[in-house]
Formats: structure tokens, sequence, C-alpha cells
């Protein structure tokens, strides 16, 4: 619960800085930041009384901030974003379950010069990946210690994902691009209950990796109103280049009106150190958004 408050006081402080900000006069400096905050709420509701076909009175919402801050400055680019989401599921006289949770931050540093440096530039790439609220396993126990579900099963920085890299990224299109380096990654979970689910040893709370990592960007108008995004992160530790994690992560949104937007939304997941199968999430709504910047 002290998350779930966490991500409305973010929420309320990052409008009342954009609020701060708008009465500031737009700076002329070609190389002043370009910052967007687009705020984003979603939600269904369904009701049913002596309905002969039966359903399942459901309550939903989920609430949002998509935030993106870039500048180009002395042949570097900067790219900083942040994707804070989190949303509530209710089903009849079921407590209300979390359904969507996320805290996505990340930074690139990208150098573009002339000649090779044109084509392929110096990178350097920062990104952490957490939740706000504890997760529930509703269906079985995974820690096999003959507890009965529901059995939490995550939490805030439990786990927390972090990488860094140093590599060179190729610009092939405006809408795509590629980037390669060396890097590192780090397990962070906090809470020694849960740190046999990530592989990560009892007496820490952190397990650290080095190894290779590649993303592919791609974020395109593919029509009218219709943007694709869409990120495939991999990361191969040395110690284990046969089973590379992987992240692919893919939004498709549908722009109905200025404040009106259908979004679909899916992501693969696949960690040897979590389980030896694909996980995967899909979300679609229909919901408000509002441009702050």
């Amino acid at each position: 619960m002290k998350n779930i408050l966490l991500l409305f006081v973010t929420l309320i402080s990052l409008c009342n800085v954009v609020l701060a900000q708008e009465t500031v006069p737009p700076d002329p400096d070609p190389a002043a930041w370009s910052p967007s905050i687009i705020g984003k709420l979603a939600g269904s509701q369904a009701g049913f009384q002596n309905w002969a076909e039966g359903g399942v009175n459901t309550l939903a919402f989920s609430v949002g901030l998509d935030g993106k801050a870039e500048r180009n400055s002395s042949g570097w680019q900067q790219i900083h974003e942040g994707r804070l989401t989190f949303g509530l599921v209710k089903q009849d006289t079921l407590d209300f379950r979390k359904a969507e949770d996320l805290i996505r931050l990340s930074s690139t540093f990208t150098y573009s010069g002339e000649g090779f440096l044109d084509k392929l530039k110096p990178t350097i790439a920062l990104m952490a990946r957490t939740q706000f609220a504890p997760g529930f396993n509703f269906e079985k126990n995974p820690l096999k210690d003959g507890r009965v579900p529901p059995v939490k099963v995550s939490d805030f920085l439990s786990p927390g994902t972090f990488t860094q890299s140093l590599g060179m990224t190729y610009q092939a299109k405006p809408y795509i691009s590629q980037r390669l380096g060396v890097g590192g990654k780090e397990t962070v979970v906090l809470l020694e209950d849960l740190r046999t689910l990530y592989n990560v040893e009892e007496d820490k709370n952190v397990r650290v990796e080095l190894g290779i990592e590649a993303f592919t960007n791609f974020d395109r108008e593919i029509a009218k109103n219709v943007v694709f995004k869409s990120t495939l992160g991999l990361f191969a530790a040395f110690n284990k280049p046969e089973s590379p994690d992987m992240i692919w992560e893919s939004v498709l949104n549908m722009k109905v009106n200025s404040w009106l937007n259908v979004n679909f939304e899916w992501a693969v997941l696949f960690d040897e150190d979590v389980s030896d199968k694909a996980q995967l999430k899909e979300v679609f709504s229909i919901g408000f958004s509002y441009i702050f910047i």
C-alpha cells in the first residue's frame, strides 16, 4: 500500500512540476531540453443482475505517466525516458488485485561525429526496471514452503533489474536503431524470502552479471494516427552465452482524437534464472490521455 501511495504522490508531484514549467517562456537555445509528459487513465466496468446468460461483475482501472526529455549539445544526444503504470482489477466478491505495475527508467547518451562516427555512434545506456506494489501468485506456491496461495512473489525492488552498457549505435533509418556493446546487469531482490525465485543467493540482495548487450528500437507511424513502438533487448552473460536474457516489448497506439486512445500492448520476457519458459503479458485498453508538455 505504501508503494501505491508513492505512485499517486509521484503523479501529483510531476503534475506540479509541469504546471510550474508552463509559466516559463520557451527557450530559443537550440541545445535546450525538449520535454514531454503524457498522463493516461483507462478503466472498464461490467455489471450483471438476474442476467440469464451469466456474467462476472468486473471493475478495472489503470493510471500512468509517460515522460521523455531530449537534448542535443556539442555532438551529444541525451534521451531520458520514464514510464510509470499501475492498475487494479476487482471481480465479484474478490478483493482488488494488481493488474498492471511498472516502473521503467532509461537514459542514453549518444555521440555523433563525422565520417565513421556518423554511422556508428558511441553510446552509453542505462536502464532500471521494477514495480510499485506487492504481487501475488493466486494459483500456486512457487516457493514450495507449504503455504496455501495466494503467495507474495514480488515487491518494490524485489526484483529490480538494472543494466549499463557501453557500445555503438547504428541508425539505419530515422525510426529504427540498433545498439551493441558490453555491459553489466544487476538483479536486486531486497526481500530475503523471495531471492530463490530470482536465483539470488539468500545471504545477498543482488546478483551481478557481465556480458554482451544488444538493443533494437523501432518507433514509427505505420498509418494515420497509428504508432507502433517496439524494443527488443538481449543480454548474454559471459558465463552462459548460450541462453541470453530477452525482453521484447511492443505497443500499438491508435489515436481516436486529441484525448481518446486505444492501446494494445504485449511483452515477452525470457530469463532462465527465473523460469525455463517464456513469460507473456498482454494488455488492451481504451482510455483518456492528457499531454502536460
